[in-house]
């Protein structure tokens, strides 16, 4: 079986139309429903199947396109009201299509808010079948307001992901600064590896599942500055600290790279035990999305690699799948 655990909602423009209105009016007429159909919601769905069918993808892990999310925008009910709508829009799609998709919900993070303003929408997403869920390490969006994954601040929603043993997909969202939001998405990535690992997080956590799409960032290509950094710093060495490339290898990471280079270099850093498919069919990748043949290509891997990579990582870290 070939499980693409990195998927985003593919909806029609009618649904995307909700935005403006809430932008617009803010809270003053209420909560706006969403202009688009169940139908029309479901032919969409029916298209993110057939491109499924093109490359042999049996079943996708999907959930909102991140860079829409709008998480620094204001005022904050908004932000949930829309993101909620997004999670909605999922689950419609989902439940026309249970042996295809699988829901995995956005937060409704909001730029400044305690991060335990979420947990009403997780739990809500969790209780109708969802598998998992989508962090962003930045709802300010590019103005550096928000705290490193590292920080305390998390520390309450990873109390929670593990108590309810929730995998999340660390992906971030739009930027309003000088990097566009797909450069900024490398960026973001390579901070929380760093940040998280610095500060000792799986140390409190060590049940947390992270999964850094996009291979990482760039930190399997930085790995010896990483390496070297961590290894001068001398304020949080213990004799039982773990070295930087064993604690890397406590995230999940996804192949969502697109090139064979690339791949290789990430199984070589992390390992094959560690990585799960991921395309972002229909997403950024365009033409090169097709990713299953370039993977099989790829000497160095063995079947049970290959197989670990398609379907038992996925199975391993999302393991409501096998409910």
């Amino acid at each position: 079986m070939i499980i693409d655990s990195h998927a985003h909602l593919v909806a029609p423009d009618s649904f995307y139309g909700l935005w403006t209105y809430l932008e617009a009016a803010g809270t003053y007429h209420g909560r706006f429903p969403s202009k688009a159909t169940d139908e029309e919601l479901l032919a969409s769905a029916r298209r993110q199947i057939a491109l499924m069918d093109e490359v042999g993808t049996d079943m996708q892990l999907t959930s909102p396109r991140p860079f829409v999310l709008k998480h620094s925008a204001r005022p904050a009910k908004i932000v949930h009201w829309w993101v909620e709508a997004n999670n909605d829009a999922i689950a419609t799609q989902v439940a026309a299509h249970p042996d295809r998709l699988r829901g995995v919900c956005a937060l409704p993070q909001v730029a400044g808010e305690p991060v335990s303003t979420v947990f009403e929408e997780l739990d809500r997403n969790l209780e109708r079948g969802f598998i998992g869920a989508l962090l962003n390490p930045d709802p300010s969006e590019g103005a550096g307001t928000t705290p490193v994954m590292g920080d305390e601040y998390w520390y309450p929603l990873y109390e929670r992901l593990v108590e309810r043993d929730v995998p999340v997909l660390l992906h971030p969202a739009a930027c309003y600064g000088r990097e566009s939001y797909s450069e900024h998405f490398i960026t973001e990535e390579s901070l929380a590896i760093n940040s998280m690992i610095r500060a000792g997080v799986f140390r409190d956590f060590p049940d947390l599942k992270i999964i850094v799409p996009h291979g990482g960032g760039s930190v399997p290509y930085q790995l010896g500055r990483w390496t070297a950094h961590d290894r001068g710093l001398v304020s949080v060495k213990s004799d039982d600290r773990e070295t930087f490339q064993e604690t890397l290898k406590r995230f999940w990471f996804d192949t969502c790279l697109y090139t064979q280079e690339a791949l290789e270099l990430l199984f070589a850093v992390v390992g094959a035990d560690r990585v799960l498919f991921g395309t972002e069919r229909p997403g950024s990748g365009g033409s090169l999305e097709d990713l299953k043949p370039v993977i099989e290509k790829i000497p160095a891997l063995s079947d049970d690699d290959r197989r670990a990579v398609f379907e038992d990582n996925a199975r391993q870290v999302y393991t409501r799948l096998n409910d």
